[in-house]
């Protein structure tokens, strides 16, 4: 047992420092989610809870990340692969949604655990994961098991994965950073395969290409060329999640502009030592920057020994410090970063700039390791614990004598600077000292600086207000069926936790065309759609014309929102006798629109038009039927004609929708969901052709008599994708067959 300590006492450290973080999950039940800040200031919970809130920087966790693992799980658990969200945007692809993370084999926790069970676990492997690979990666570079120890621990609770871990994506794409490395190092290319394999499906492509292109880096710089192979057949791995996520990207509007942001200030660069020092949202007194996309904190004492092993003799460690200065001015205001813009290269140049600090702090802690076996060298580090010293010494003199700053956020600023000061102060003796015991003692300490940034920010709550029954929302995800809703509902993607159909929705990949569309029901015409989301404007141009074609029969609204202008005018529609009560409770009213078409219904005629405009003018126009008759962009199979006919839809699932036609003539069947390429359809089981119907939704012609119509989503670039896959796997294990 001693020998067994000896051996894996580092290991052992990091488990318990990921214990000490993890405690309030597994000793009292808390659960690593925002449940207080959902209840208190997301409708409708916020009409009947009300509490104090950890932190309110994390709102996308509510309104995106866990509705969209819900749906995902549940699909695959109904058998079906979960490639559509029929719920958001009248539907949108839901793999091709990148931070679905649809094909990560983490999600295999959610058919072994209870859901938030699994969902807690999903965000508390980050750190462990990250610290186990990081120290096993630094021990492939010759370093000590101290020095492997320190890195690790300066990773796995460094700013970015701290303030992303909740979200379940970034830090994923990011933790098998250090097993490529290793992998590159070891010369085994299955850990590269499946380290790339395993990022890219981990749920955020930004993070992913920083990580392969870091390992290409590493690659080159170790010379190591036939290893290049293995990273390309990581990314044939990946290839279905790749290829639909690039579809979606192409059709989004982020694929037709490029925006610049998230640049971090020179200023900023100071919490990278003292990561409070412009306060922080935990404790509500932040008051410069955004704390979530800059953190590029990995510790006071790893930052000050990465500094230190600089001027000692690294050998291949110069590559992590060419890593960390070329990454960091990406992040920065700096020519390097103007040209990156400048170069419109899709997600690098769009994206947020700052999120490249993931390969500076990994850097840096890469650095750090080596930073503690130069302590044991004998030769004197006097003048850097000096300068460190005088560095602190200088920003305390401009805090207390300088008048750069209101009274109030000097004082902040000086409070949090306190503690890191102490550090500098403790670690710069230590440098001096050159005691072996002295190395331990630094580690302690940087384990305690990290974990104690760690622990403030994450929010561990009780799971009984995870998403809590409200007795509204029970009614509408018991009672609407396929007919949409529009109202207030968490905001985001909230509605998908729930299964309610939606026509607005939160998505940096929804199908700018859709978004084009609610353009026009809000302005009368064609207008640039928002970049992430879409709303259905309550007093749009065309917003009676939108509530029938888009199947919009319920409206949810709130008893003390009245009649004020941010309410939804129901009182016109109530007053006009086409608009009634189905449901009220304490807080909250539900009107029943009956004047919404039907999700599915049979049309008598059409006209073709392929201009935008032209579909637009015609579609919107006063006398335009819209209810008898489509628009379409090239002339249907069959003409229809006019006659009884009825539609009815016997089954909807997220990428199958089966209807039952009946008429007496040929007609065309229109269903109030978008247009995608990717879906097919049969009738009787025949294949039809899917037309784009009214500017973004689906038609099919039908003949006359009884039909079975079935619409399917299986789009090209998810087969592609697979046969992709199947050569990546097919020749990951020849190779290693004759390795």
């Amino acid at each position: 047992m001693k020998s067994l300590f000896q051996r894996f006492w580092p290991q052992l450290i990091i488990v318990a420092l990921w214990l000490i973080f993890s405690s309030p999950y597994f000793l009292k039940g808390l659960v690593p989610f925002p449940s207080d800040y959902l209840v208190t200031f997301f409708p409708p919970w916020s009409a009947e809870y009300g509490m104090p809130v950890k932190n309110n920087a994390m709102p996308d966790v509510i309104t995106q990340i866990f509705p969209w693992k819900k749906l995902t799980i549940e699909t695959w658990k109904s058998g079906a692969i979960p490639l559509w969200n029929p719920y958001s945007f009248s539907g949108t692809p839901h793999a091709g949604n990148y931070q679905s993370a649809v094909f990560s084999p983490i999600n295999l926790l959610f058919f072994v655990l209870p859901f938030i069970d699994a969902w807690s676990i999903l965000i508390l492997l980050q750190p462990l994961l990250a610290g186990l690979l990081m120290y096993l990666f630094v021990r492939s570079l010759d370093r000590s098991k101290e020095a492997s120890l320190l890195a690790s621990t300066a990773f796995m609770f460094c700013g970015f994965m701290v303030v992303w871990m909740a979200y379940g994506t970034l830090g994923y794409a990011a933790l098998f950073l250090p097993l490529i490395f290793w992998g590159i190092n070891k010369r085994s290319g299955l850990a590269i395969s499946l380290g790339i394999a395993l990022s890219l499906l981990s749920g955020h492509f930004q993070v992913s290409v920083y990580v392969v292109i870091a390992s290409l880096a590493y690659i080159l710089w170790r010379r190591k060329w036939p290893l290049m192979l293995f990273l390309v057949i990581g990314i044939l791995i990946a290839a279905p999640q790749i290829l639909l996520g690039f579809k979606s990207f192409l059709l989004s509007t982020r694929g037709e502009t490029i925006v610049k942001g998230e640049i971090i200030p020179w200023q900023y660069l100071l919490t990278f030592i003292a990561p409070d020092f412009f306060g922080n949202p935990v404790t509500r007194n932040d008051w410069f920057g955004h704390y979530a996309e800059w953190a590029g904190f990995i510790g006071v004492i790893p930052l000050m020994l990465a500094l230190f092993s600089i001027r000692k003799k690294l050998a291949e460690g110069w590559f992590f410090v060419i890593l960390a200065a070329v990454t960091l001015l990406f992040a920065l205001p700096t020519p390097l970063n103007n040209l990156l813009y400048a170069l419109k290269i899709p997600v690098l140049s769009g994206s947020a700039a700052s999120r490249i600090i993931i390969l500076t702090s990994f850097s840096l802690a890469t650095i750090a390791g080596y930073g503690v076996d130069a302590l044991k060298d004998k030769k004197n580090s006097f003048l850097f614990s000096l300068a460190s010293i005088s560095f602190v010494a200088v920003i305390w003199i401009v805090l207390l004598f300088g008048k750069p700053l209101p009274v109030d956020t000097l004082a902040i600023a000086r409070h949090n600077f306190i503690l890191p000061s102490v550090l500098v102060v403790l670690a710069s003796a230590a440098f001096v000292l050159r005691k072996k015991f002295v190395i331990y003692i630094l580690i302690a300490l940087a384990a305690a600086d990290v974990l104690r940034f760690a622990i403030k920010w994450m929010p561990f709550e009780e799971r009984q207000y995870v998403y809590p029954e409200i007795k509204s929302l029970t009614y509408l995800s018991t009672h609407v069926g396929n007919d949409r809703v529009f109202g207030n509902i968490g905001s985001g993607e909230v509605g998908v936790k729930f299964g309610i159909p939606l026509v607005e929705g939160y998505d940096a990949v929804y199908q700018s065309r859709y978004g084009e569309f609610m353009s026009v029901v809000s302005k009368g015409h064609v207008y640039p759609p928002e970049r992430s989301v879409v709303q259905f404007d309550k007093y749009g141009v065309y917003k009676t014309e939108a509530l029938q074609l888009l199947g919009i029969r319920y409206i949810y609204h709130r008893w003390s929102d009245g009649r004020n202008v941010w309410a939804f005018p129901y009182w016109e529609y109530v007053d006009a006798g086409v608009m009634h009560s189905s449901y009220r409770d304490e807080q909250y009213i539900v009107y029943e629109y009956n004047g919404a078409y039907p999700r599915a219904f049979l049309a008598s005629s059409y006209v073709v038009a392929t201009d935008d405009r032209e579909i637009i003018d015609t579609l919107f126009a006063p006398e335009f039927n819209r209810r008898d008759t489509l628009i379409l962009e090239q002339k249907p199979l069959l003409e229809p004609e006019p006659g009884p006919a009825s539609a009815k839809i016997v089954s909807y699932a997220p990428t199958k929708v089966s209807i039952e036609t009946t008429s007496q003539t040929a007609k065309l069947l229109f269903l109030s969901d978008t247009y995608d390429a990717g879906w097919e359809a049969t009738v009787d089981g025949k294949k039809s052709p899917v037309y784009r119907a009214d500017y973004d939704f689906r038609a099919v012609a039908v003949p006359a008599g009884d039909h079975k119509v079935v619409f399917r989503y299986h789009p090209k670039e998810f087969r592609w994708g697979i046969i992709l896959s199947v050569i990546g796997l097919g020749g990951l294990v020849v190779l290693l067959k004759h390795k």
